[in-house]
């Protein structure tokens, strides 16, 4: 999965439950989580910022800021078919806790001077409880926080993930702003042009955006 060389599946085969469920739970996860993170941070600290408030990097929220570790535990850990009413329902609690690692980078690209933007593939009308929940979490502070149009004239959201990201990012480009860094969970938060230099994948075997 991290590799790639497997794309565009829906679920975590049944098999797989119980050790997807014992990686997310246990200490591997959160280890190769940190490595990733720890490599961001040291490659932040290098920036040599040109002080314009143009510098900006980019977060994806689900699984890179905000974790819902809680509601796959109770879904099978990616083996159950996803179910968008009851997911919409979780994010709607907006009690999702924060990947600590995550919130480390954040707030010392801040502390740098880089600007914080988050790009997700929630909808607009999640915007409150989204905001809610980054400030509980302690994201207190960003750029922008770009989500997806609720729905379109046919009732559906069109176009994949790496579309409509990096289609933002280019408008963010085009507005000025300088993506010095990019990080996420999925394949299609980086993927892209203009993808951010660098970016940053991090683990998660729970489920595939493409």
């Amino acid at each position: 999965m991290e590799a790639h060389n497997v794309i565009d599946w829906r679920t975590v085969p049944a098999e797989c439950e119980g050790y997807i469920g014992h990686y997310m739970l246990g200490e591997h996860y959160r280890h190769n989580f940190a490595v990733v993170v720890d490599e961001a941070v040291a490659y932040a600290e290098t920036l040599k910022l040109a002080g314009n408030g143009k510098e900006i990097w980019v977060f994806d929220i689900d699984e890179t800021s905000l974790s819902n570790l809680p509601y796959y535990a109770k879904h099978g850990f990616g083996a159950t078919p996803y179910n968008a009413t009851s997911f919409r329902e979780y994010v709607a609690e907006g009690s999702a806790p924060a990947l600590p690692e995550t919130r480390r980078l954040y707030h010392r690209l801040v502390e740098l001077g880089v600007k914080p933007v988050f790009l997700t593939g929630r909808t607009e009308d999640q915007r409150t409880i989204t905001v809610t929940n980054l400030h509980r979490q302690g994201f207190s502070r960003w750029e922008k926080l770009l989500l997806k149009p609720a729905v379109h004239a046919t009732g559906e959201l069109q176009g994949s993930a790496v579309e409509y990201k990096s289609g933002e990012r280019q408008k963010l480009q085009d507005a000025g702003f300088i993506i010095v860094g990019n990080i996420g969970d999925q394949w299609s938060d980086i993927l892209g042009a203009p993808e951010g230099a660098p970016t940053f994948k991090l683990p998660d075997p729970l489920y595939y955006i493409g």
